[in-house]
């Protein structure tokens, strides 16, 4: 199972428009960060985690090849801005998309021209497929299970993905987190890779958790190894950074790949 990180940054994307600061005028590519997504891979079987407004550039350096499913973990735009970008992808067939009640409803809301009966030619050609936390589903040879997270006071999805046939290699993918209900945590144990956001290291923000949150969580739920996404340019200097995480946790980037099993 192959991952790859098209995008670990926030909602403005690092550099920030307008920004002199040393992370936004850094020359190092790993300080680039466009908005979160990224591709969960086997030989048979291509998900995508979001899609957000960046989604047409990410993909260009990819191999042009079917989606099988989309993840949506929430319905802010930084996070399905994208999707009438998947519009080449159709030739493949129809996209199924995976989303809790509210975020599917405000796709449909978003996007209606993709939902009525008589679509204008061109229109991108999706399937909204409601899901719910614990509630395993397949999309080729991987299994999916949803778990409950909250953004502030939004609940949103993350997932864990493992092949059908084997409880390992295991991912958790988690953004836009600040809390997770009691109980959930169980869902998240134990995974080869956990994925989750990390805002900066000061100044508490009211709906993401911070550095320090994050390696607590990480510690909670005991990953084999902690990549970091869903960072500002607050956080620092991405070499900097890493040399103050401790062992086994440290900031994705930008077009980082990290191989499974």
């Amino acid at each position: 199972m192959k991952i790859t990180f098209l995008g670990t940054g926030t909602s403005c994307g690092v550099p920030v428009m307008g920004c002199r600061c040393e992370v936004c005028t850094s020359d190092d590519p790993h300080d680039r960060r466009l908005r979160c997504s990224a591709l969960v891979e086997t030989d048979t079987t291509r998900l995508l985690i979001d899609c957000g407004p960046d989604f047409r550039e990410q993909m260009l350096p990819q191999p042009f090849r079917k989606i099988d499913g989309i993840l949506v973990t929430h319905s802010h735009y930084d996070h399905v801005g994208g999707m009438d970008d998947l519009r080449p992808f159709c030739i493949f067939g129809d996209i199924d998309i995976y989303a809790d009640s509210r975020a599917a409803a405000n796709i449909r809301h978003n996007m209606p021209y993709c939902f009525v009966e008589n679509k204008y030619p061109g229109v991108p050609r999706v399937n909204l497929v409601e899901v719910e936390p614990h509630v395993a589903f397949t999309v080729g040879d991987l299994s999916v299970t949803p778990l409950r997270i909250m953004h502030g006071a939004i609940p949103i999805l993350g997932f864990r993905v493992t092949p059908v046939k084997s409880p390992s290699p295991s991912l958790v993918y988690i953004t836009d987190m600040k809390s997770i209900p009691l109980g959930e945590t169980a869902y998240a144990r134990d995974a080869d890779l956990l994925v989750v956001n990390a805002l900066r290291f000061t100044n508490p923000h009211h709906s993401h958790i911070l550095v320090d949150d994050a390696i607590a969580f990480s510690r909670e739920v005991s990953p084999r190894l902690t990549l970091l996404i869903h960072s500002c340019h607050d956080i620092g200097l991405h070499e900097e950074v890493n040399r103050r995480l401790p062992d086994g946790i440290r900031l994705a980037y930008d077009g980082e790949v990290v191989e499974l099993g």
